[in-house]
């Protein structure tokens, strides 16, 4: 195999990488140019302007993982479902240019969706029914990632661990169990959104300081809160009343929200009764993570950027 181009293209940013045929990284770059801000049918200009003088070599290989892989990308890649390994993931490579530049799927998975009705279900109704209000439980609910599966693959890679839990926090974090060096499920928590919208479009907005620098007392005050069992709604308004009775500082009370969104994340994924949770991501958002597992008794181990690399080099090897 000949060097590989590693591209991580996502909705508002790409990172590509020049790997050779040992998984080492020669050279990196990246670029404010999101697929959102590519022209239609602008993609492959976009890509040549950046990578085309790496992809010059016979025998040059390039990958893509990410949003590129959407509907809204160069070339839709369908999801490949769970449970998912490289094998799988592999197969189902979309080929833009064939033997030269390819799309990653990404990963899909179903949860249970549970349904209500006041009176009893039709006649002939396949639905399993049961329960006073006649709850329905089955699949119905799909879970997607793009890009994720990737950093997974590589940290699996890196580590060695082909068994546990990986967490890839960001503006959708992904909880993503792997089992024989395969995901078999995961689940997506909007936290970064919902931190985002809170911090800036809510009332809340009047009383922190986003911009602040990170508090870790406030912020593990917030993991700790958000263990009270009265839900996230209610403990979110405490953080207008902290500061209405002037116990927090708007700066403390930032850190003290992200807490409790990351804290009720947590709350829902049992993870006293995990061994170590692997964390990959920016240094930013995995270091509240291990904050916020440590005083939950659960130890972690955190990777970056090498994650994605090294799992779209593991997914170019036959």
């Amino acid at each position: 195999m000949g060097q590989l181009v590693a591209v991580d293209w996502g909705t508002s940013s790409l990172r590509g990488a020049l790997i050779d045929a040992k998984g080492r990284v020669l050279e990196e770059q990246s670029h404010a140019r999101g697929i959102l801000t590519v022209p239609p049918g602008g993609f492959r200009e976009v890509f040549d302007s950046l990578f085309g003088a790496w992809m010059q070599e016979a025998g040059t290989r390039c990958l893509i993982s990410g949003m590129a892989g959407s509907k809204q990308g160069w070339v839709e890649a369908p999801y490949c479902p769970c449970a998912a390994g490289l094998p799988e993931v592999r197969a189902k490579v979309r080929e833009i240019e064939p033997g030269r530049i390819a799309i990653v799927p990404g990963l899909s998975c179903e949860h249970p969706q549970v349904w209500a009705s006041p009176s009893p279900p039709p006649e002939g109704d396949k639905k399993t029914w049961g329960g006073p209000a006649f709850s329905c439980e089955h699949a119905g609910v799909p879970d997607v990632m793009r890009g994720e599966e990737v950093q997974i693959f590589g940290a699996i890679a890196l580590t060695g661990l082909r068994d546990g839990l990986f967490v890839l926090p960001g503006t959708h974090n992904k909880w993503a169990r792997v089992k024989d060096g395969r995901v078999t499920g995961f689940r997506t928590f909007m936290t970064g959104e919902f931190y985002a919208l809170l911090s800036q479009h809510s009332i809340l907005a009047r009383t922190l300081d986003a911009a602040a620098l990170f508090d870790e007392a406030a912020f593990l005050s917030g993991v700790a809160q958000a263990d009270n069992g009265e839900g996230l709604l209610h403990n979110a308004f405490g953080a207008r009343t902290l500061s209405l009775f002037e116990r927090m500082s708007a700066g403390e009370l930032a850190s003290y929200l992200s807490g409790l969104l990351i804290g009720e994340e947590l709350r829902t994924q049992s993870v006293r009764a995990n061994g170590e949770v692997v964390l990959i991501g920016s240094p930013a958002l995995t270091q509240r993570y291990a904050l916020a597992l440590r005083s939950l008794g659960t130890a972690t181990r955190t990777l970056g950027s090498e994650a994605t690399w090294a799992g779209l080099h593991a997914l170019s090897v036959s």
